[in-house]
């Protein structure tokens, strides 16, 4: 069990922010933190990696303490179990894929498991090639693979997948699920991409201005209307357009352009920019904003 309840300042593009981080995750969990760019989720990654310092509070892993600031306990990044994905990868240029994986490992143990890895995330062609040759899929299954070698209790992901085209992201996300269900470490997840987020995570949590508002599975999250449409999709609407007595709202749903025709009272109530719900209700769509509060 990993307890958090830290507070930080931030100073953000809006102005000054007093963070208060509240979780409790469950050991093996996937937790997606989701929420707008500035809100602190990466600041809240970073703590727990021991990269940035609260300024009070608790980082409690699994009974050991990483952080505690009445006790002035600050354990060093090296002393904490974690493996962390950027989404710059962070390779050694010099290095080839599989010397990338040695130079993380603390012994030997760890060192023979290097091979197992790279076989794990599909490389092992190209194990003695350098990041410089690879595509940003390979180097990103690299960069996770190396964050495995020392058997991490938390995986700490930053928008791994972010930089990737469509197809790739979505191949690496059903890896990553792979091997989450393999191995079972305890991931942390940043990600403002809706299908990645129900694909992967257990549960969801909505980070706002610092503060954790919601803690749910992400479809009680993303889908909190009760329709009676068969079938649900979630899209950004794009651009709407008056025909009266219609309009013709035209949406982004995964990588897909939808257009549909609604009553011009209908399409008062969406906003371009903002994300909707489609559902299907006896073959005629029906579209509604989308409460993310």
């Amino acid at each position: 069990m990993i307890l958090i309840n830290i507070k930080k300042h931030l100073d953000t593009a809006e102005g000054a922010l007093e963070a208060h981080y509240e979780l409790d995750i469950t050991d093996g969990e996937f937790l997606t933190l989701f929420g707008s760019s500035g809100a602190g989720k990466t600041t809240l990654l970073r703590m727990i990696a021991g990269l940035e310092i609260p300024d009070s509070g608790v980082i409690d892993v699994d009974g050991e303490v990483w952080f505690d600031s009445a006790r002035k306990v600050n354990l060093p990044p090296q002393r904490r179990s974690i493996g962390f994905v950027f989404q710059d990868y962070a390779l050694f240029p010099t290095m080839s894929v599989r010397e990338n994986l040695l130079f993380a490992a603390e012994n030997a143990q760890q060192r023979h498991n290097v091979d197992e890895l790279i076989e794990l995330v599909e490389l092992s062609q190209l194990a003695y090639r350098l990041p410089t040759t690879l595509s940003g899929g390979q180097k990103q299954r690299v960069a996770l693979a190396r964050a495995l070698v020392r058997h991490p209790k938390i995986l700490l992901l930053d928008e791994p997948l972010s930089a990737l085209d469509p197809s790739m992201r979505s191949k690496l996300q059903d890896e990553l699920s792979l091997i989450h269900e393999r191995l079972g470490v305890t991931t942390l997840l940043v990600s403002h991409d809706i299908a990645e987020t129900v694909k992967l995570s257990d549960r969801l949590a909505s980070v706002v201005s610092g503060r954790v508002e919601r803690l749910c599975p992400p479809m009680e999250f993303f889908s909190p209307q009760t329709l009676s449409g068969k079938l649900q999709l979630i899209g950004e609407v794009l651009k709407i357009e008056e025909d009266f007595p219609v309009s013709v709202v035209t949406l982004l749903v995964g990588s897909s352009i939808v257009r549909t025709v609604l009553s011009s009272s209908e399409a008062s109530a969406l906003q371009v920019g903002k994300r909707a719900i489609i559902a299907s209700k006896a073959f005629n769509p029906i579209v509604m904003p989308l409460n993310q509060s």
